[in-house]
């Protein structure tokens, strides 16, 4: 029966000098005159186990000719292994080709960088950094359907085609069927003959439809791509991108603070718990301090406090600024790695100026800001924002028309509010920050299987 390396690594008792079956692909192979050393990896656990045969069995001249990254399968016992750092190797009786690999293959055994990985980035799983992270991309994943499966939200699915721009920014891919060609010489949309009949683009977000469901089900979350059509090519932002988006009715800023907090804290500790190696590794080769960081994080209690209150902070602070921080503005990263360390720990910004956030957000009693909240977490600025929303149907459409929104076509959004309507929150975290985070792998492209940048489709 053929078994999976993390079972040796999980039942090592229960296999110890025993036969064994497994298949897997060859990481490294060192060959010598008598005999050799093959690095197995079946993709099953982080670590490899090391393969030993000698020049004892018929097969040794055929063995000592395969090569990195070919497919095998290894049948040999199970036995304690004299080398330093590894308990066990499986003693060889007979290797068997199953997939062949030629002299060029790309990933051979020495450090590559990782703009090369990008480059060959159907490939770079196979290395230990990349296999690393996007373990830990699907654990992460699964903690947070548990997180929210286990206090009961639906999971629901936002469409990814819409004719509603969230944000307000216009920064959205667009979809169409027309004859671009025509549509140039022509000089003339008509989105009536559109595939929609409307003008239609990629959706930056899936909150407004997250809406509707919070205030059937009470709570509810998506977790799905997202897509801006901004063109940046900094180290934290990607075309295409997940976001877990949640909604709660019933629920006002502080009770949104609160399930930020214990859901952030849930995933961290539940990779901590669950990737265990590949965490080691992170913090021995990527992040020094990572896991220190991540569980004071679990153990810490997060600071609230107001925007304004930050800014007579960061005016008063004894710093240089090279952005001057002022009331009524935005803040910058360099303010926000200076509150993190001020307080010594993940800090909720609430309270935001009503010009500078979007439309929905709560507008508050004094006129001039909005029950709007951001996380910042130490090392890492910004990683998750929310809001309680806009319930007053005529304080929302007032804002809209502030703004020079059109309000046809969001009939449906502004009706929750006459129909049954009440107070409700919600946030949303873009998943790749998390990964970074939880990594300490800083470039986005490193935590994204197959990257959507400015100028880069590839794959």
């Amino acid at each position: 029966m053929v078994i999976d390396v993390r079972d040796l690594y999980d039942k090592l008792d229960e296999y110890m000098e025993k036969k064994v079956t497994l298949q897997g692909w060859i990481r490294n192979h060192r060959k010598q005159k008598e005999f050799g050393f093959i690095d197995f990896n079946d993709g099953t656990y982080f670590k490899s186990v090391q393969v030993v045969y000698d020049d004892k069995l018929s097969q040794f001249d055929e063995i000592q000719k395969l090569r990195i990254g070919s497919a095998i399968e290894v049948i040999g016992n199970v036995i304690s292994s004299p080398a330093k750092g590894q308990d066990f190797e499986i003693q060889v009786e007979e290797i068997n080709l199953l997939g062949d690999c030629p002299e060029d293959y790309p990933i051979q055994p020495k450090r590559h960088t990782r703009e090369f990985l990008r480059e060959q980035a159907y490939l770079r799983p196979r290395t230990n950094l990349y296999s690393a992270i996007f373990r830990v991309r699907s654990v992460a994943a699964y903690a947070i359907h548990k997180y929210f499966q286990q206090n009961k939200y639906v999971y629901f699915h936002a469409p990814l085609i819409t004719a509603s721009d969230c944000e307000g920014a216009g920064e959205m891919f667009q979809v169409t069927t027309l004859d671009l060609e025509r549509v140039a010489k022509s000089g003339a949309v008509d989105y009536s003959k559109d595939f929609f009949g409307k003008k239609a683009a990629l959706t930056v977000s899936g909150q407004l439809q997250a809406e509707t469901f919070a205030l059937a089900y009470k709570r509810t979350y998506t977790f799905g791509p997202t897509f801006r059509a901004e063109n940046s090519n900094t180290k934290t932002h990607a075309n295409e991108f997940w976001m877990i988006e949640p909604e709660m009715t019933f629920t006002d800023l502080e009770g949104d603070m609160d399930v930020m907090e214990d859901m952030l804290k849930f995933v961290v500790k539940y990779v901590l718990d669950n990737c265990k190696e590949e965490m080691t590794f992170f913090d021995s080769f990527v992040e020094k301090g990572l896991i220190d960081k991540l569980t004071k994080l679990v153990n810490s209690k997060f600071i609230r406090i107001d925007h304004e209150e930050v800014i007579k902070i960061l005016k008063e602070a004894p710093v240089k600024w090279e952005f001057m921080p002022e009331y009524g503005e935005d803040i910058a990263r360099e303010h926000e790695k200076y509150i993190t360390e001020y307080f010594d720990g993940p800090v909720f910004i609430k309270n935001w100026p009503k010009d500078i956030k979007a439309f929905y957000m709560k507008q508050n009693d004094d006129g001039k800001t909005v029950a709007a909240v951001d996380l910042e977490v130490p090392g890492a600025g910004e990683l998750m924002g929310g809001s309680q929303r806009e319930e007053n149907y005529e304080k929302l459409v007032n804002r809209m028309n502030e703004l020079g929104m059109e309000t046809e076509g969001l009939d449906w959004y502004l009706n929750l509010r006459k129909y049954g309507g009440c107070v409700h929150s919600g946030f949303g975290m873009g998943f790749e920050r998390l990964l970074i985070y939880l990594t300490g792998v800083e470039n986005i492209r490193d935590v994204i299987p197959y990257p959507r940048t400015p100028g880069n489709c590839e794959f």
